[in-house]
């Protein structure tokens, strides 16, 4: 496999631009989800520009630079979780774009996104569920925060999507020329 220099220095700039991006998370607290989500958009964006593959390369290597240089280390799976999402939806797209004939693909498409956001979440909040909270958690409480992790989807997708069409979309033509 060929690998163009362009597409080599704009995905060596994206992966940078993701590992400050973690990092920043640590030093500006009351950023952290803000630039921990922005960091996992740029997966989505060498997934639309350059495939799957190439997204996952990017992604494993987000992960693993951002393991060796973030100072918080949860941050960085926090990052893998969001970047993982990111992943598996572009890829639910584009096999859906493979097959026309498939009925609903609108709903299929909603449905798989809670399908691979759920399978990262739930297991993450019930095994990690001392770490994640300050003190012992009920049972109610901890459905309130499976049912809040779904609402908390709906924006974490909506953003992306506003990302992805409107402000990629106007800096692609400026920086992809």
């Amino acid at each position: 496999m060929h690998v163009k220099a362009k597409t080599l220095a704009f995905g060596g700039l994206l992966l940078a631009l993701s590992v400050v991006f973690m990092a920043l998370g640590s030093i500006i607290e009351t950023s952290t989800l803000f630039l921990l989500a922005a960091a996992s958009y740029f997966v989505g964006i060498v997934v639309r520009e350059y495939g799957l593959r190439a997204g996952a390369a990017f992604y494993i290597a987000a992960v693993l630079l951002g393991l060796i240089t973030a100072p918080n280390k949860f941050y960085v799976l926090t990052f893998a979780a969001m970047g993982f999402y990111i992943w598996g939806i572009e890829a639910v797209w584009r096999w859906l774009g493979k097959h026309p004939g498939i009925a609903g693909r609108r709903a299929v498409f909603w449905a798989a996104k809670y399908v691979v956001f759920n399978i990262v979440y739930i297991p993450i909040a019930v095994a990690f569920r001392d770490l994640l909270f300050a003190r012992a958690v009920t049972d109610a409480m901890m459905a309130a925060v499976l049912i809040g992790g779904q609402a908390a989807l709906f924006i974490y997708d909506r953003a992306y999507e506003y990302v992805q069409a409107y402000i990629w979309g106007k800096m692609r033509g400026r920086l992809m020329e």
